[in-house]
């Protein structure tokens, strides 16, 4: 799915758009014990509470493509055949009105995430009546050919709010509140079916993790059996590891400069033509950015090899997970420099009477501790 589809999706998640009409979930212990399961009827609950719900599962589709949002693609073979794709199609059908099917889905989270605390399933099906877009891609609402039927899901930490004074309006006094237990933001959750090229696509679904550092990937397979990228904290490491042992000493300060710079155009040439493709580099991208950039034959001859060691042949990710196109850091043991990529050119490395130095130019305008210095010539 692309960032406008998602748009397109996230904006039908309020009580006046959807055509949600239950919601339904369970609340879940830290001992994977289900305390409490509930049926809701949207129309019988109160407007304030009705948003809370729908923001709730809104979430679920935030974030951005590749750090947050995952595609999961099914394997053909899994198609219509599988018991997890099944599942996923059976409660789409009937609307998550087979209770099998969902306990079943409540079975499968239990078992696989890996927690300890308390937290709250909560899944939704809506019904689009897909409106068709004008040459100019304005939509057309009265103009339908398509109805795009697809579930979410959501699982959210039950956190503890802290004690604390209060003001009691009825008795006009301060009073000190106790803990109480709160809905938190959705740690992962998924919609089904992908809602690829404005269609439904039961090939694939979408899947989001709150976090850039872990991906619960025991969740995944047992609700997909199919692998998904590796999470964008793991991929700028490993990404920063593939440099490093492809490019051995001719890893310079302007080497690692020119990378930047590619990337960084990469990604701004992205923002300024607002493709319909989700930006992305795999093999082949970097390899000729590293050639761009002066890596050595015999260096470049060892590229290939690195690369589907670290990632997979056929791997390609979102370059904004690799890179901060906002900062450029040069980093020692003791000191931490961040400069905007632009301005990169004001740092340089030098050796001076055999000592290793990274310099950075200042004309004017240099403070320590917020007070204004002065550079003294050598002539004064």
């Amino acid at each position: 799915m692309t960032e406008k589809e998602i748009a397109e999706i996230r904006k039908r998640i309020r009580h006046d758009k959807n055509n949600i009409t239950k919601l339904c979930g369970c609340y879940v212990s830290g001992n994977k014990e289900i305390r409490n399961e509930f049926t809701l009827t949207v129309g019988m609950i109160p407007l304030e509470e009705n948003e809370m719900l729908f923001n709730i599962l809104k979430k679920t589709l935030s974030g951005r493509i590749g750090k947050n949002l995952h595609d999961v693609e099914f394997k053909t073979e899994q198609v219509g055949v599988s018991e997890e794709h099944k599942l996923l199609m059976t409660l789409k059908d009937t609307e998550l009105e087979n209770s099998d099917a969902v306990h079943e889905l409540y079975t499968k989270i239990i078992n696989s995430y890996p927690t300890e605390e308390n937290y709250l399933i909560l899944l939704g099906c809506d019904k689009y009546d897909l409106p068709n877009l004008s040459k100019n891609d304005e939509t057309m609402e009265d103009d339908s050919d398509e109805v795009f039927k697809y579930i979410l899901c959501s699982i959210c930490p039950i956190k503890l709010t802290k004690t604390g004074l209060g003001f009691s309006t009825a008795d006009n006094s301060f009073k000190n509140i106790g803990a109480d237990a709160g809905v938190a933001a959705p740690e992962i959750g998924f919609m089904f079916p992908s809602f690829d090229d404005r269609s439904t696509n039961i090939y694939n679904a979408l899947y989001y993790t709150k976090s850039a550092e872990e991906n619960y990937t025991s969740v995944t397979d047992a609700l997909f059996r199919t692998e998904i990228l590796m999470p964008a904290v793991e991929q700028k490491e490993t990404f920063q590891s593939l440099i490093a042992e492809t490019v051995g000493d001719e890893c310079s300060y302007e080497f690692m400069q020119g990378v930047h710079e590619h990337m960084t155009e990469m990604i701004a040439e992205y923002k300024n033509h607002k493709q319909s493709e989700e930006l992305s580099v795999g093999k082949p991208e970097i390899k000729r950015i590293l050639t761009e950039c002066g890596v050595s034959e015999e260096n470049i001859a060892k590229f290939d090899d690195n690369f589907n060691h670290s990632f997979g042949e056929k791997t390609s990710f979102n370059p904004q997970n690799v890179i901060d196109e906002k900062n450029f850091e040069v980093k020692t043991p003791d000191v931490t420099i961040k400069v905007k990529p632009e301005k990169s050119y004001l740092l340089e490395t030098k050796i001076i009477d055999g000592v290793k130095y990274v310099m950075i130019r200042a004309e004017e305008g240099v403070e320590v501790n917020g007070v204004k210095i002065n550079i003294a010539s050598e002539t004064e």
